[in-house]
């Protein structure tokens, strides 16, 4: 059935949009950005350490392109999700007991749908959806996947959209706008052309009634144009790709890594694509940072080298891209994963499960930028003075996106949401 649009104040959006990069499986917080080199060699970076444009500040040695960059973000190094578990959702949501994501939370505010455009105002982007065929292996993090984007108690309806066609058809269909707005979109575009053929082929559309069956019209080709990478400038294209950088049989031989892949550079892209287009939140998932070195996954974290310069290229490309659009305060990007990594490398030359700190970077938004916020002790182990966990992140978004005096006015919006973004305090440094 066709949802109807929320209706707030204007005053309550603060017309940001968040693009929210999930390194899932748990990227190293010490080979990121707090290499640690002062530390014994069984706990600092096996990558070394690289200078930053921030004066003293160092970063692990496979991100130079951010290293440069670095007086346009800032990164969190006393920031740990609270737990060594893959807990996803306790991230995005900042565990607090209505259990819905930023994302979600987000889309309950604004609406599902653009008001003007159609598309929709919350999406999560795969590898799948920027490149057809793809047969990523089904490890653990598959299964976790949709907690990013869950709907906790504010119901299914406000969970993402998947342009790559997984989960759950029938909901997905439910983002949709009446028929009359979309009377003059009739082309198929060659991107979702796939997607039609997929649901056609698998039955997927049979039974379904009217009403669903023009939300997946609307979506396959009202609003295809926003995902389709073809029409965008090929020098851009060209300045995010990173599918050459590495070859996927380097990791895709580990069981741990079968859901990696080298195409974030182009979900990256999409990303800005959409949020230019009049999506608020993008959830882009790269998966696979999973560095037990178990012979799940290479000895000695060998998978920092293409993964971690992979996140350098296209989060480098994203930054430089929203900058030259003027599109810096308006656009929040988070890059973080569900943990980090033990300080302290075991037998294999890798890293264990560790919730006390994980990687944190936060670029745009409106916040105060070329900053290191907090520190770690000098093993990494624990964060010296204020320690920030989801529920700081959390608030830190909700704060970027609302008007949390405005929002808690307004009639439409469940409580428990309301209480969410109130009881959120946000990372203070980066409030200026």
């Amino acid at each position: 059935m066709m949802q109807a649009q929320v209706l707030v104040n204007s005053d309550v959006l603060t017309g940001r949009s968040v693009v929210m990069l999930f390194l899932s499986g748990g990227p190293t917080h010490i080979e990121f950005f707090d290499p640690k080199m002062t530390a014994p060699s069984e706990i600092h970076s096996i990558t070394g350490e690289i200078q930053t444009a921030l004066p003293g500040v160092t970063f692990g040695a496979t991100f130079p392109k951010l290293a440069k960059l670095a007086d346009r973000f800032s990164v969190v190094r006393s920031y740990g999700s609270g737990n060594g578990g893959h807990t996803y959702g306790e991230v995005v949501s900042g565990n607090h007991a209505c259990g819905a994501s930023a994302s979600s939370m987000y889309a309950r505010v604004r609406g599902n749908n653009h008001p003007q455009t159609g598309l929709p105002t919350n999406v999560v982007i795969l590898p799948e959806a920027v490149q057809d065929g793809l047969k990523l292996g089904n490890n653990f993090e598959t299964g976790a996947l949709p907690t990013l984007t869950q709907p906790g108690t504010l119901g299914s309806t406000w969970a993402a959209f998947n342009p790559s066609g997984g989960g759950d058809l029938q909901r997905d269909m439910e983002l949709t706008l009446g028929r009359d707005r979309f009377g003059d979109r009739r082309k198929l575009l060659s991107g979702f052309d796939q997607l039609r053929r997929q649901a056609d082929s698998r039955g997927a559309l049979a039974g379904v009634d009217t009403y669903q069956q023009q939300a997946f019209d609307i979506i396959t080709r009202g609003v295809a144009e926003a995902f389709d990478l073809s029409i965008e400038d090929p020098r851009t294209v060209a300045s995010y790709e990173t599918s050459q950088l590495f070859k996927l049989e380097e990791l895709t031989r580990w069981n741990d890594m079968r859901r990696a892949s080298n195409l974030l550079g182009r979900q990256m892209l999409l990303a800005r694509r959409l949020v230019e287009a009049g999506c608020g939140f993008v959830t882009v998932s790269d998966c696979g940072w999973d560095y037990h070195a178990n012979g799940n996954s290479p000895r000695n974290m060998a998978g920092i080298y293409p993964m971690g310069g992979q996140v350098d290229h296209a989060v480098a490309a994203f930054l430089e891209d929203i900058e030259a659009r003027g599109l810096s305060d308006r656009i929040l990007l988070v890059v973080t994963g569900e943990m980090g990594r033990s300080p302290r490398i075991n037998n294999n030359g890798g890293r264990e499960h560790y919730g006390e700190l994980t990687p944190l970077l936060i670029a745009g938004g409106g916040l105060q930028m070329g900053q290191v916020v907090g520190q770690s002790d000098r093993y990494a182990s624990r964060a010296v003075g204020d320690a920030y966990r989801p529920q700081h992140l959390f608030g830190t978004i909700m704060h970027s996106l609302f008007d949390i005096g405005r929002l808690r006015l307004e009639p439409q919006v469940p409580l428990e949401m309301i209480s969410a973004a109130e009881q959120s305090t946000p990372i203070a440094p980066l409030l200026g």
